[in-house]
């Protein structure tokens, strides 16, 4: 039919397919069609609705003429016209709108209009002879000369978006997906921390957390093994059953098969009842071995036996006790250089190595001093029933210079002190203990670059995380962090943030922005 087509209407069509051929945010081409149609051919109201992958719902992407939200309006198969064209694949032309009873007007676009002066046009849009989308038009009755050369045109129209309209369906599913996978790549834990390397441990708890590999934990004494342990834990299948934790470091080899595997009665002097052994207790569970490295050779061979059979014989008994036990454990030992010097058995090494996790030193994480620091202030300030609110500049200094041999342990003792001795809103330098305030004569000057970097790391970090949280805008990110528009745009370009990044992120916010001025609907 495109011979019948005038010559306005072919210029239309050139400069739908023009559009639709350049680069760039498959939305905004399908806002500039609609453009198109309104400037070109007197469409009055238009929309362009996208089909879900999954449920068959049509729901309406880009419009023009009406006032929506993004994701707000939608329509179940069959529902209205919009959800009966996108249900039959069939075209529906509306001569008159005052008088269809089928006609939702969902976006109230046309509530104060009368409809009897409007024309309705509704189309498929095909996509490898499937219905991906829905376009539709009204147009003012005494313009439309006839109605089937009108479905015809917005149908030729249809034919050119539908590539367009598909790719936007799986950018949208792709969407989902992304954000379903962003909401469960952080697993349920009770570590705080956002810095990278912490941000690395999560991802490992996640990765580790649904299986029932058997994980070995490395880090310093007090940067939480137990944490992550429990994490693991607690974000498995494993989670309504037991998690046993065994102090290895506290126990003596005479107590330790007894302990681990239990015995039964008048097994040794003094074994007045039956005790079931920490396996049996966890069985479906998780045990948990803290300070592996310090189990003696004895104690090691016997870890060994029960790790590769899965069973044991409590002390003094000749049943044999199956366990379905989950093992997760931590140490403070180089076990590799453990096992290089003979003190650590090379063959029970590797049955625990399975899927090694390094927890950083407090002094690695940066940024994570002061959002533990604080954290520890609100805690205590309860516990206390204080009113200590926030940390003074002075202490904050000191706080991130420290070295913190102690770790997270040594921090929560230094706040819990810190928040005992004041007596106002705040924590100063001198509520800290002594050790933080003095330093080595010939590290003064290495710490003064030190305290720079960690602060610069800082507040990099700061800056990074406000822009994130608000797609880039720096005014907001501004008032977020309490300072002004000049500082962030400063500090952005003296660390060499991009705030473009953070708006594609999260979609085409400028698109989004169009849409809201120029919204349409049907």
């Amino acid at each position: 039919m495109g011979e019948n087509y005038s010559y306005l209407e072919l210029r239309a069509l050139h400069e739908i397919a023009r559009v639709l051929s350049k680069s760039g945010e498959l939305k905004e081409h399908l806002q500039q069609t609609l453009d198109v149609l309104s400037t070109w051919l007197g469409m009055e109201r238009g929309m362009i609705s996208v089909l879900d992958l999954q449920t068959g719902e049509a729901w309406l992407d880009v419009a023009r003429g009406v006032d929506f939200e993004a994701g707000e309006i939608s329509y179940q198969p069959g529902e209205g016209i919009t959800g009966k064209v996108a249900q039959t694949g069939r075209p529906m032309a509306i001569a008159n709108l005052g008088k269809e009873t089928h006609f939702l007007d969902r976006t109230g676009a046309r509530k104060s209009l009368d409809r009897a002066e409007l024309a309705f046009l509704c189309v498929p849009i095909f996509y490898h002879g499937r219905v991906a989308g829905v376009l539709s038009a009204d147009k003012l009755v005494h313009r439309v000369e006839s109605l089937e050369n009108e479905v015809d045109l917005l149908s030729a129209v249809a034919e050119l978006l539908g590539k367009v309209v598909h790719f936007r369906a799986v950018e949208e599913e792709n969407r989902r997906l992304r954000r379903m996978l962003a909401e469960a790549k952080r697993p349920t834990t009770n570590i705080i921390g956002r810095s990278k390397v912490i941000q690395e441990v999560l991802r490992l708890i996640d990765q580790v957390a649904d299986t029932s590999t058997t994980v070995l934990i490395n880090g310093e004494t007090g940067t939480g093994k137990e944490l992550v342990a429990r994490a693991i834990h607690d974000n498995s299948r494993r989670l309504n059953a037991p998690m046993v934790q065994v102090n290895c470091a506290a126990m003596p080899d005479s107590l330790l098969e007894s302990e681990l595997f239990g015995h039964e009665k008048g097994a040794f002097t003094g074994a007045m009842t039956r005790r079931r052994g920490r396996f049996e207790e966890a069985h479906g569970g998780t045990i948990f071995l803290d300070e592996v490295g310090e189990l003696s050779s004895i104690a090691q061979a016997k870890l060994l036996r029960v790790l590769q059979e899965r069973e044991f014989q409590p002390l003094g008994s000749s049943r044999t006790v199956k366990v379905d036990v989950r093992v997760i454990t931590a140490t403070n030992k180089d076990l590799e250089k453990e096992v290089a010097l003979g003190a650590f058995r090379s063959d029970l090494f590797y049955r625990l190595n399975v899927f090694p996790i390094y927890l950083p030193a407090l002094r690695e994480r940066g940024p994570d001093v002061l959002l533990l620091a604080d954290y520890f202030v609100l805690k205590y300030a309860r516990e206390f029933g204080k009113t200590v609110k926030r940390i003074s500049t002075s202490a904050i200094d000191l706080l991130i210079s420290y070295h913190w041999p102690g770790n997270v342990r040594e921090l929560e003792n230094c706040i819990e002190r810190a928040v005992l001795l004041s007596t106002g809103d705040a924590i100063d330098a001198w509520h800290l203990p002594p050790t933080l305030q003095m330093k080595p004569a010939g590290n003064q000057s290495a710490s003064r670059g030190k305290l720079e970097a960690l602060v610069s790391a800082f507040e990099r970090d700061l800056i990074t995380d406000a822009l994130k949280d608000v797609k880039g805008n720096q005014s907001q990110a501004a008032r977020l962090l309490g300072t002004t528009k000049r500082i962030i745009q400063y500090k952005v370009e003296k660390y060499g943030i991009d705030p473009k990044r953070f708006r594609a992120r999260v979609g085409n916010v400028k698109s989004m922005a169009r849409d809201k001025e120029s919204s349409m609907g049907g």
